[in-house]
């Protein structure tokens, strides 16, 4: 009982980090019905950076500089010189300029930072015993850092004017410029927010993995993956997709092999796909793509 336990606190700690991936791509697709394909790359610069600064400020602080330096980035820059200027093209134009700077954004690290793998370090190291359930305090920090970040997101949301002009535009963005709401200031904190759900992701994830240019890439790909499970759209549906698959992850490879631990995550989504076409939480995406 214990293991199954400690497996499933393990299961959710890494499927949090997939809920915050799916998150950002979701709000980012309800709101300018694109996908960032970059998205990966917050989580990159994030953990590179935040790993720099660690040898000159205390790490908290490093954590929070890096996280507001992406997340002013992706608000800014990124949002500018990727989408705003193909805000009016075809769905595919996008997706290739997220590809493209995405690229870049990976090869500036390789230069700035290397290509070989290096372990992050250490903040929050050490383990809890707990009724005898070995539990990791890297995975107790994770869970609640994403439980809060999802919280404060939901009120922002759902409890301010700002998250409901957010809302009307991610709605209809036509008639959100007719009630007088800036659509550009409404991308542009939607960009600033799939940034901050990104470099969050980076600085949690990278003390469990090594620091590598590929490390943006594959937690990419699992958010994305967990986006379809829960729902393509559906803000929920992120969440539920994102510990799904941690879960599914955990305990095939505690049971199964660690070998193939990638892999269950692409047969978990082809079985979402086979039962529920539309993802758990069923949202319609045919009418927008």
């Amino acid at each position: 009982m214990a293991s199954l336990v400690q497996i499933a606190v393990n299961g959710l700690a890494q499927g949090s980090i997939y809920a915050l991936m799916a998150l950002a791509i979701v709000v980012i697709y309800n709101t300018t019905e694109t996908f960032n394909f970059a998205q990966g790359e917050f989580v990159l610069l994030a953990a590179y950076v935040s790993a720099s600064l660690m040898g000159i400020i205390p790490w908290y602080l490093a954590m929070l500089v890096a996280v507001a330096v992406i997340a002013l980035f992706g608000a800014t820059v990124f949002q500018r010189v990727v989408y705003w200027p193909l805000r009016n093209a075809t769905f595919e134009f996008v997706i290739v300029s997220t590809l493209g700077v995405g690229l870049f954004l990976r090869n500036m690290v390789k230069i700035i930072w290397g290509a070989i793998a290096r372990p992050y370090p250490e903040y929050f190291g050490g383990v809890w015993r707990v009724a005898g359930v070995s539990i990791v305090k890297q995975h107790v920090l994770i869970l609640a850092m994403t439980g809060g970040l999802i919280l404060l997101f939901y009120l922002f949301m759902m409890k301010t004017t700002v998250g409901a002009m957010m809302r009307a535009t991610a709605q209809n963005k036509r008639a959100a410029t007719l009630m007088g709401i800036k659509v550009s200031q409404m991308v542009a904190l939607t960009y600033f927010f799939a940034a901050l759900l990104g470099s969050v992701a980076g600085i949690l994830v990278a003390p469990i993995f090594f620091l590598t240019i590929d490390m943006g890439m594959a937690t990419m790909t699992k958010g994305f993956a967990a986006t379809i499970v829960g729902g393509f759209g559906s803000i929920p549906g992120a969440i539920v997709g994102g510990l799904l698959l941690g879960l599914v992850e955990a305990f095939a490879t505690a049971f199964i092999s660690p070998v193939y631990k990638d892999a269950y995550t692409f047969v978990a989504l082809l079985a979402i796909l086979v039962f529920l076409p539309r993802g758990i939480f069923g949202e319609r995406i045919a009418e927008k793509v």
